[in-house]
């Protein structure tokens, strides 16, 4: 199969997909669950949300920065081009990737997601282990597994993510990435639009710039409530250990990084063939 015609499969493979977000599938007791959610989060003051929206952004930002900066982060570039130049050895820097075809993309992205699917996964059954310092942490390292794995997919695609735009693009990204899959339909539109309506390279983002707003709330109120579960459920011993609790916690967080590296590896392949068929 040559190029042009993988990239008519990963499209439609993509359509499909978008029917499925368009689809609200949830059952009744879900839809309840978030009515709920949502009358909670209105009855606080405006103030407040504002106040707290703007502080989720700055440490967003900021942990972006950190990761992408990171020693880690740079020795897993490394490898993603070292990687890249066994398929082909003229390619020297992360942009240079756009020579490979979609297939060996997005074979180089099901290495780095699976990776961090991994991570994730011990992650979580580590959190229900129990234990306070463990409880806390989970809810940062969730964070910081989720924004790399979403530099990584960049990265493996052919997208340097040091510059405002690319930065502020995989911080859209994780954010609709988070988002119930009956709200994920419209942020992914709007992702498409931004995408659809470039046509040059940008260096500096022109577009809004505040990303948090009551879906993050919600999200983390959710995980809030994942963890309280996770902490009465560890007192359910077997054969010495809270299995249980294990099981959630591991079950939970791998299901979150599958959920956002999907949404991430759909964005990027989409992003990728649509600038290939604009000449970019």
């Amino acid at each position: 199969m040559n190029d042009t015609e993988y990239r008519k499969v990963i499209l439609k493979e993509i359509a499909l997909w978008e029917n499925e977000l368009r689809t609200d599938v949830r059952t009744d007791l879900e839809r309840a669950f978030n009515r709920w959610m949502n009358r909670k989060i209105d009855a606080l003051p405006g103030s407040v949300k504002q106040i707290f929206f703007r502080k989720i952004d700055e440490s967003l930002f900021n942990l972006h920065s950190f990761i992408q900066n990171s020693l880690f982060q740079q020795d897993v570039k490394k490898q993603i081009l070292l990687s890249a130049k066994i398929l082909n050895e003229h390619i020297v820097q992360i942009d240079d990737l756009h020579m490979l075809s979609i297939d060996q993309l997005h074979y180089l992205a099901d290495l780095q997601t699976a990776k961090h699917r991994l991570y994730s996964f011990i992650q979580g059954g580590i959190t229900g282990t129990g234990g306070i310092l463990l409880t806390g942490v989970d809810i940062p390292a969730q964070t910081i597994l989720n924004l790399r794995s979403i530099q990584m997919v960049a990265m493996c695609y052919g997208y340097e993510i040091n510059n405002p735009f690319e930065m502020m693009l995989s911080l859209k990204v994780y954010y609709a990435s988070l988002m119930p899959r009956h709200l994920q339909y419209q942020q992914w539109q709007e992702l498409k639009k931004e995408i659809d309506e470039r046509d040059s390279m940008y260096y500096f983002y022109e577009g809004k710039d505040d990303l948090a707003d009551s879906t993050s709330l919600e999200f983390i109120l959710k995980q809030v409530t994942k963890l309280s579960v996770l902490s009465f459920l560890k007192r359910k011993i077997v054969a010495g250990l809270p299995l249980f609790s294990i099981m959630i916690g591991a079950g939970a967080n791998y299901q979150l990084t599958r959920q956002v590296t999907e949404f991430a590896n759909k964005f990027y392949q989409y992003r990728l063939i649509n600038e290939k068929s604009n000449g970019i």
